[in-house]
């Protein structure tokens, strides 16, 4: 089933500059074209353009976004939502909305096509409900990411529990905001077949493999959408690098033990399996993720590569000239 060319919702902002000196904090002010007359509209937009010669029937491109965290809370929802949106919004630097609307509208211009791959929203409320409802159209592709699932006592104990059951909780309340399934789905435009699944605490269940062995049977090239990546030894070590283990200069290029989501996809024998399978499918062309915040490439099988796509929270996105 082909896909018509989405509309897009948003306005306009204004763009947004730094200026500091030597030795000073860089400090925030409003654009002022007067200033910065031959600034480009969209320069701060973090773009990264990739080249995919997929053996589509006709070129197009998309844009693919991941983990904008909008953090957001009505007046009248619980004091721990209240608490939630002030103190994730501090941390994402309270921009989220503006980075969203700035990607979408710049995707007006310059893509045929859109795809969000995860924690679109930052915790469970009606507010970020409603922002979902605004800027998603139905013509959307996307997935969940774990926090879509993200209650309001996450930051609390008991701590949600990483496994199917919890997201059954939550699973139809989703499915009303969400404009597509948000456990498995697929759309076919210009002859690539995107498919997206649910795996937003790293692993896949058997239902979802049956069903992505549906869509190879259709026999056209895959762009397989998902929100924690599938691990290679490359991306665990950027990703230990970055969040974990090793901050400061990198020093050592060994490859870090499996923890969390990596360590996950490597014990839960379902999940192993897929991606040992995936590994030899030669229809699987690439692979989009988010999750880890920061802009990465690898190489997954011998026919895919594997790009993962920093915050939307901060302008990041990722251009996909395919062909």
């Amino acid at each position: 089933m082909s896909m018509e060319r989405r509309t897009f919702l948003g306005g306009l902002t204004g763009l947004f500059a730094y200026a500091g000196g030597a030795g000073l904090p860089l400090v925030a002010r409003e654009f002022d074209p007067q200033v910065f007359a031959k600034r480009g509209e969209w320069e701060r937009l973090n773009i990264n353009s990739i080249v995919l010669k997929l053996g589509a029937t006709s070129p197009f491109s998309v844009l693919h976004i991941s983990d904008t965290h909008l953090a957001t809370a009505y007046l009248h929802e619980s004091a721990a939502k209240q608490y939630l949106a002030k103190v994730r919004n501090e941390q994402f630097g309270g921009r989220q909305e503006e980075a969203l609307r700035d990607s979408l509208d710049w995707a007006k211009t310059h893509v045929d096509y859109v795809i969000h791959t995860g924690d679109l929203i930052d915790f469970q409320s009606e507010a970020n409900y409603d922002l979902v409802k605004k800027y998603l159209g139905a013509n959307v592709l996307g997935t969940m990411g774990n926090h879509e699932y993200s209650p309001e006592m996450w930051l609390t104990k008991p701590a949600p529990s990483n496994n199917e059951a919890w997201k059954d909780r939550y699973r139809d309340k989703l499915a009303s905001v969400y404009p597509f399934d948000v456990t498995f789905s697929s759309r076919v435009v210009n002859g690539v077949n995107f498919v997206m699944l649910d795996d937003v605490f790293g692993t896949v269940t058997a239902g979802q493999v049956e069903r992505f062995g549906k869509e190879v049977a259709k026999g056209l090239p895959i762009v397989l959408c998902l929100h924690v990546p599938f691990y290679t030894d490359n991306i665990a070590t950027a990703n230990s690098h970055y969040w974990l283990k090793n901050g400061g200069p990198f020093r050592s290029a060994q490859t870090p033990d499996p923890s969390g989501d990596w360590k996950s996809q490597l014990s839960d024998a379902t999940t192993r399996d897929f991606i040992a399978y995936l590994k030899g499918e030669p229809l699987l062309k690439a692979i989009l993720a988010g999750h880890l915040h920061i802009n990465i490439q690898d190489r997954f099988s011998p026919t895919a590569m594997e790009y993962v796509v920093g915050g939307n929270y901060m302008f990041a996105g990722q251009e996909l000239l395919i062909s």
